[in-house]
């Protein structure tokens, strides 16, 4: 069974590490397994400027980069500590967790979806902190 992707007019995606962008509306069809991901999926390394947003790009990194996915996990590594160090609910903790088994299976594209979890959660602790710095 195939996967089929529908892209809106020059919406970008990345399949196996390369970027294709759609001219039209376009319906990609998949045979095979293959890394993708969508545009609004995809993190630069100039917007990773949070410690999960960090996480995230070595995550995504990983996942479309298997060739170098040892050094992408050792990023993963070293940031994930950072962050549970930093984090203070046990919820928070626990999605660490999750995301880290997940990293060890070597299920980068599902592990994503924790750190998408982590960015949000990150960015409520922020504001709330400059909240109270204010």
């Amino acid at each position: 069974m195939s996967l089929r992707i529908s892209l809106r007019d020059g919406e970008k995606c990345v399949v196996n590490g390369a970027v294709l962008r759609s001219e039209g509306r376009t319906n990609l069809y998949v045979e095979n397994g293959a890394a993708i991901l969508r545009g609004r999926d995809v993190m630069s390394p100039a917007d990773a400027d949070t410690a999960a947003k960090c996480l995230y790009l070595a995550c995504m990194m990983a996942y479309i980069d298997p060739a170098h996915v040892a050094r992408h996990q050792e990023t993963i590594l070293a940031g994930l500590g950072d962050l549970i160090t930093a984090l203070g609910s046990a919820e928070a903790r626990s999605v660490c967790i999750a995301f880290a088994e997940k990293v060890a299976a070597l299920d980068f594209y599902s592990a994503l979806a924790d750190c998408r979890w982590l960015i949000a959660y990150e960015a409520t602790a922020l504001a709330r902190l400059s909240e109270t710095v204010q």
